[in-house]
């Protein structure tokens, strides 16, 4: 069976790192990749890394303009396996909550949500006010997976890109990509049994 693309966009919020290290753990797994970066997205990946948008654009297989609204992935006809939108910020989620496809980046996910495909939004903001969480509530009524770049410790993190990888691993499990990018939880160990037990009697 073919394996489906998988659109990724990348728009303007702080966290640009998780989409461009999302799209190098996809190019290293063999995953086709359709990306769409906002015009902010740039803006912050100068900002916030050492990368060149020319860098960026050459992990993924196809790279469209954000104002391409005509592009292959913009048509329900276009099969993917899903998109992310890694990370996303309140702006665009508010379009997609409204379906207001003034862009690609909304259209694509317009698109992945009427075909019923996965739809996972790692949206950042913090703190959030009632507007932020309707809208999140709306989405997801429409089928969106809301998704922040939220750390978990359990696998105990030694590095900010061991935190990164641990999110990015969370949105490919909602598209049903392998990966091994994080320790998964098992239960409790004897070896995490015996450290409480320690910290406990002192």
């Amino acid at each position: 069976m073919t394996k489906l693309p998988l659109v990724v966009a990348i728009t303007g919020a702080t966290g640009v790192i998780y989409g461009v290290e999302l799209l190098r753990v996809l190019k290293d797994l063999g995953q086709e990749t359709h990306l769409i970066l906002s015009e902010a997205a740039g803006v912050n990946l100068a900002i916030e890394t050492d990368y060149a948008l020319d860098q960026v654009k050459a992990l993924a297989s196809v790279v469209y303009p954000n104002k391409d609204v005509g592009a292959a992935v913009a048509s329900g006809s276009f099969r993917t396996r899903g998109m992310i939108v890694a990370p996303c910020t309140v702006k665009t989620l508010s379009a997609i909550a409204n379906s207001f496809t003034y862009n690609l980046v909304v259209r694509a996910a317009d698109v992945t949500l009427k075909e019923r495909r996965p739809l996972v939004l790692m949206v950042r903001e913090t703190p959030l006010h009632k507007g932020h969480l309707d809208l999140m509530s709306r989405a997801a009524d429409c089928g969106a997976v809301i998704l922040p770049p939220m750390p978990a410790f359990y696998h105990r993190p030694a590095s900010i890109m061991d935190l990164i990888h641990q999110t990015i691993g969370k949105a490919l499990d909602q598209v049903g990509i392998e990966h091994q990018l994080f320790k998964r939880w098992s239960g409790h160990s004897r070896e995490a049994q015996a450290r409480e037990s320690l910290r406990v009697a002192k």
